[in-house]
């Protein structure tokens, strides 16, 4: 064997603590894995003090984390710490600049900052790894990038937030509503005492900006990704739905639309109807799932622990032995230099069903009312459901047949503003299996 891989960490939270617990206790298997022993040299984090239950006395600290990028006994720099901008992304560009490989299991920052990031990386010949940032324990980018290298991926799409995945699997099963199952999520630390990032789909945007550009050979494009998350889904949508066959899902989807010269990224995060003849129906807990289709592979799914101290360690510690090997290739499949930066697609002329359901006045009328918007958009129903709620009102659930997006649009257009509808509708689009 070689030297040993010499390792910087910065950030000891639980993924951190559960990297340092890993490499000691699987210390000669990952030593006979990788070729040569993996040792951890220096660290850094908030408080020196607080008890994150590993023995950290064998370890250099850094109060300064940046300055872990400026060590002469560091060949690899670990980020744990999170954040798209601030000390992580010094300390990234810090690390690369000075001839030391980087991982991170930072999905905002590498979906912001990816390009350069891959870039700095190619250009002195150095590793830039982020299995952990997409679906933690789930080695979901290298079997993209490595295992389906020979296709071209037709579709990546799944299920992306553990957070949600977890509330919407507890309503379908308690049929609470959602402010109660987050509360109840918040208590067992499924949730964020602040939940926005996972439940607005922010966080789901962010890994499927970076399944995109790994799939499709495109340029990194968060901002190009449509999102809604799931903080009005009701119990009564997860009702329906499964009246209907269907779960609820947080689903991020990209693809391609057009060929060549008329070719655009379509990208979205949004609630969907999931037919139960589809895999991802039957995702539940805090799991993620991913489907790539490709051309000659077919459909792979990858299915596992979206998150955790464990399973993201494990992906972390994947990726320092991939670099312990001598593995640098590109970070996105192919050279930074030779993703494609592709125009965002228009979704107005995307067909598909939808799932629509709208809480109304429960008068005479209405229904024609809502038949008539959809009759002129040209938008035909194939199952309706309506049901009468407490308060007066009542609830209209339907699935229409297949239209394009923008009849949907038109026919809320011409019902904005009508005194028969209570709030706003929710729209979901169905994946079938």
């Amino acid at each position: 064997m070689t030297g040993p891989l010499r390792i910087a960490l910065a950030g000891l939270g639980t993924v951190g603590a559960g990297v340092i617990r890993l490499i000691e206790e699987n210390r000669p298997l990952i030593a006979r894995r990788a070729g040569r022993a993996i040792e951890i040299v220096a660290v850094s984090a908030r408080d020196k003090a607080r008890d994150r239950g590993v023995d950290l006395s064998g370890y250099r600290w850094c109060d300064d984390m940046t300055a872990l990028s400026a060590a002469d006994n560091v060949d690899v720099v670990v980020e744990l710490v999170g954040g798209s901008e601030g000390p992580a992304l010094e300390l990234a560009r810090g690390a690369l600049a000075r001839g030391k490989a980087f991982v991170t299991a930072n999905k905002a920052m590498v979906a912001h900052h990816g390009m350069e990031l891959a870039s700095l990386a190619e250009e002195a010949g150095l590793a830039f790894k982020y299995e952990a940032a997409v679906a933690g324990g789930i080695p979901v980018i290298k079997g993209l990038r490595e295992g389906a290298a020979a296709n071209r991926i037709e579709r990546v799409y799944g299920i992306l937030n553990g957070t949600c995945n977890y509330i919407l699997s507890e309503m379908e099963e308690k049929g609470g509503d959602f402010d109660d199952v987050l509360k109840d999520a918040q208590s067992k630390g499924f949730a964020e005492a602040d939940p926005a990032f996972d439940i607005d789909g922010v966080d789901a945007a962010h890994k499927l900006s970076i399944l995109a550009s790994l799939c499709f050979g495109t340029k990194l494009d968060f901002d190009g990704v449509a999102m809604r998350g799931i903080r009005k889904i009701l119990a009564a949508d997860i009702a329906q739905a499964r009246a209907l066959g269907y779960r609820i899902r947080l689903i991020g989807h990209a693809e391609i639309d057009g060929e060549n010269g008329d070719a655009c990224l379509f990208q979205r995060v949004s609630p969907r109807l999931v037919s139960k003849s589809h895999p991802l129906a039957h995702v539940t807990g805090a799991t993620n799932a991913v489907v790539a289709e490709g051309n000659f592979s077919g459909r792979l799914l990858f299915q596992g622990a979206g998150a955790g101290d464990k399973p993201t360690a494990s992906a972390v510690v994947a990726d320092i032995v991939d670099i312990a090997r001598g593995e640098t290739g590109p970070a996105f499949a192919m050279a930074a230099a030779d993703l494609e930066e592709m125009p965002r697609a228009p979704s107005g002329h995307r067909m598909g069903q939808v799932y629509l359901r709208m809480t109304v006045a429960d008068r005479p009328g209405v229904l024609a009312e809502i038949a008539a918007a959809m009759r002129d958009a040209g938008v035909s129903i194939e199952s309706l459901i309506q049901k009468e709620v407490a308060d007066g009102s009542a609830l209209i659930a339907m699935v229409t047949h297949e239209c394009r997006e923008q009849a949907i649009a038109d026919t809320l257009q011409a019902l904005a503003g009508s005194d028969s509808l209570i709030g706003e509708p929710m729209v979901m689009h169905l994946l079938r299996g």
